[in-house]
């Protein structure tokens, strides 16, 4: 078993391909995606900060000092155009012909509806859809500090101060205080993404050798000289196995690695105090248990891959097999993706989910030690029984030889 272990190992080591996914995509792929991810946002996010849009205001004479603040707001300029907007329909028309990007409708003299005891109701006309767009937000917050303007003057021509004012405006104050640390509020949020980035790549690192030494020996016609060979099946199989499970482990261990070594990269930069305030808790201990909930992952994936590699008569028609299993790993990580999915004795049984709820949990600092045993078990249990239908697969004469 060790020997066939060996031999398989050396010709793994040769394999550029091989190589360069268990070994250079994971140290790579965590800059890159961070980077990106980061740079991709942050440019959406100035690319609209920025955007100057126009607009068409209807009766802005009802309201003078609002007007103003518009035309003088450095994200809007007045429509130029020749046209005259009065309805709400005729500025959805304009809005979808890209006359106008946003149409605002004054129904009536705000100060006198106020006056009068009525709430003056107006419209923001604009395309929602956009990604990423402050136009309502702007229009809004300059709608509102007119509204409270209006509000001090009336109120004080009632008699009331400003701290009466205050008083009667916002009679009950409610503030937060919340129990959950910089690093548990984060986790929350980012944590949820790693395990979708981490057992994708595990997955990678077994794929490669399971083609390789399952329907690669059948197309070379290199399985019958291994057969022939004083080892047995069990030996043969097993030996395989070890090597795609050193594979996977391989690309689990420097996947992990380059996380921690970029994460304390990123940690070091001033403008990423987010970044170092929430992973500055995480240990060495919490980077080791992401690591081990890997390796019963990788055990289940390697005798899976490595029988449905022996089942596939070429190397082509296992690659067809595995497109599938590849979109069915993400699945239970979705999964953990989910609102409200928590870890807990029932989604600890549930395999991949569980994994992908711990690491979470583990970068949050609030893992429940007694779930992680119940998911080792579990996953030990079920990655025995893959194992074994993986043997008791190779030895079918039916598997090896159709």
């Amino acid at each position: 078993m060790f020997e066939v272990f060996l031999k398989e190992i050396k010709e793994l080591l040769r394999d550029r391909k091989t190589l360069f996914f268990v070994i250079a995509l994971p140290i790579i792929i965590f800059p890159v995606i961070m980077a990106l991810v980061a740079f991709l946002a942050s440019q959406a996010a100035l690319e609209a900060e920025q955007e100057v849009h126009t607009y068409y205001m209807v009766n802005e004479s009802l309201a003078p000092k609002f007007s103003e603040q518009v035309f003088y707001h450095k994200s809007f300029k007045k429509y130029e155009g020749n046209e005259v907007f009065n309805t709400v329909e005729e500025l959805e028309q304009a809005v979808k012909a890209e006359k106008i990007d946003v149409g605002i409708v004054i129904p009536a003299d705000p100060k006198a509806n106020l006056y009068a005891g009525k709430t003056s109701d107006w419209q923001v006309v604009f395309n929602d859809a956009q990604s990423i767009n402050f136009i309502f937000d702007r229009i809004e917050k300059m709608a509102m500090e007119y509204a409270d303007e209006l509000r001090a003057i009336k109120l004080t021509e009632l008699g009331l101060d400003e701290e009466q004012q205050k008083a009667i405006l916002k009679p009950i104050v409610v503030s937060k205080v919340d129990t959950a640390d910089k690093r548990e509020n984060i986790g929350e949020k980012v944590g949820a993404f790693i395990p979708y980035l981490l057992i994708p790549l595990v997955l990678m690192g077994a794929i490669y050798p399971a083609i390789d030494l399952g329907a690669g020996e059948k197309e070379r016609g290199t399985l019958e000289t291994l057969l022939l060979t004083p080892i047995t099946r069990t030996q043969l199989v097993l030996g395989k196995f070890l090597t795609i499970l050193a594979s996977s482990i391989a690309c689990s261990l420097i996947t992990v690695f380059s996380m921690a070594v970029w994460i304390s990269i990123a940690s070091g930069f001033a403008a990423l105090d987010v970044v170092k305030n929430a992973f500055s808790t995480v240990t060495i201990w919490d980077f080791s248990l992401i690591f081990a909930l890997l390796l019963p992952i990788a055990v289940m994936l390697s005798a899976l891959l490595l029988a449905i590699s022996i089942y596939a008569r070429t190397f082509k028609e296992a690659q067809n097999y595995f497109a599938p299993l590849q979109m069915g790993v993400f699945i239970p990580i979705i999964i953990s993706l989910m609102p409200n999915m928590e870890l807990t004795a029932k989604t600890a049984l549930i395999p991949i989910t569980n994994v992908a709820l711990a690491i979470k949990e583990i970068i949050k600092g609030t893992v429940d030690y007694s779930f992680v045993s119940l998911i080792f078990a579990a996953s030990a249990v079920l990655a025995g029984l893959l194992l074994a239908f993986c043997v008791k697969w190779f030895n079918k004469e039916e598997v090896l030889f159709r």
